[in-house]
Parts: C-alpha cells; sequence; structure tokens
C-alpha cells in the first residue's frame, strides 16, 4: 500500500506498476485532500500519458448512508480517463429486492467502483458484514481483470 501523501513527493513511482486500486474516504463529496495532491502532482505524467493503459479501479466509504460516494468515485474516474488508463468496473448487481437489507452484497449499489458507509466514529473491524463482503467480490474481480490482461 502507498498512500497519496507518500506518493505526491515523486509520481513517477507510478510508472513502476502495471495498476492501481486507489481509494479515499468521501469528504464533504468528494475524494480527500491528500488524494486530490496526488493526482494534482501527476500532471507531468499526464502529456506523455505516460499512465496510458494501466489497469486502474476505486472506492471509497462515507460516514454518511447518503454521503457523496458517486461524486468521489466519478472524479477518480475522470483522473485515470485523463491519464488514458483502464478503469476496473464493480461488476456486481444491486441488491434492489423488497427483501434486500442493508447487510447485503451491493446493497448501497455501485457499479462504478466498492463503495462502504461507516459512522464517523466506527473503525475499520465495524465494517458491515455486507460492505466487506462486497469488497472481497471486488478484489476478486479486480484480480480476474488483471489476470486477463498479463496473458
Amino acid at each position: 500500500m502507498i498512500k497519496a501523501e507518500t506518493i505526491t513527493s515523486n509520481p513517477a513511482q507510478l510508472l513502476d506498476f502495471d495498476g492501481f486500486v486507489r481509494g479515499s474516504p468521501t469528504y464533504l463529496g468528494g475524494v480527500s485532500g491528500p488524494f486530490k495532491s496526488f493526482m494534482d502532482a501527476t500532471g507531468r505524467l499526464w502529456r506523455p500519458q505516460q499512465l496510458k493503459g494501466k489497469l486502474t479501479c476505486g472506492f471509497t466509504v462515507s460516514a454518511l448512508p447518503s454521503g457523496a460516494r458517486t461524486t468521489t468515485l466519478l472524479s477518480m474516474f475522470t483522473f485515470s480517463m485523463q491519464h488514458g488508463m483502464i478503469w476496473v468496473s464493480q461488476g456486481l448487481m444491486p441488491s434492489n429486492t423488497k427483501a434486500a437489507q442493508r447487510n447485503d452484497v451491493n446493497y448501497l449499489v455501485s457499479y462504478s467502483g466498492a463503495i462502504a458507509q461507516s459512522p464517523s466514529d466506527a473503525g475499520a473491524g465495524d465494517m458491515l458484514p455486507g460492505d466487506l463482503e462486497t469488497a472481497r467480490l471486488f478484489g476478486e474481480r479486480v484480480a480476474s481483470v488483471a489476470a486477463k490482461f498479463s496473458r
């Protein structure tokens, strides 16, 4: 794992990787300040399209049930498209039946990346099992797509 604050000082380190799974908490409708600084720091890689063709995806968590998680993912997606990267979607159908419960897989419904909600005073161990399973399935999908590209 590389923190946004670390890579911001030398974004050329990204060239050593075939792809990225990016995550940011949702703060006030978008990515965190350190994550935005990371995106801005990649400007010198943009014009020569040095990240073009690399796999990427995103995930986010917000404290509020109606938080702007989709806006956060859209920011990551737009950033990735500007760099010519290949975005891996969530690949899960939503839990949208009358019987659906908050603890079901993809209950919060995202197609673009993994999302979760956690109260602001909760820790990682307090995540709902449905959100954790959604994240696990997303990880499997990303690994599966990456394997197809490595052939």
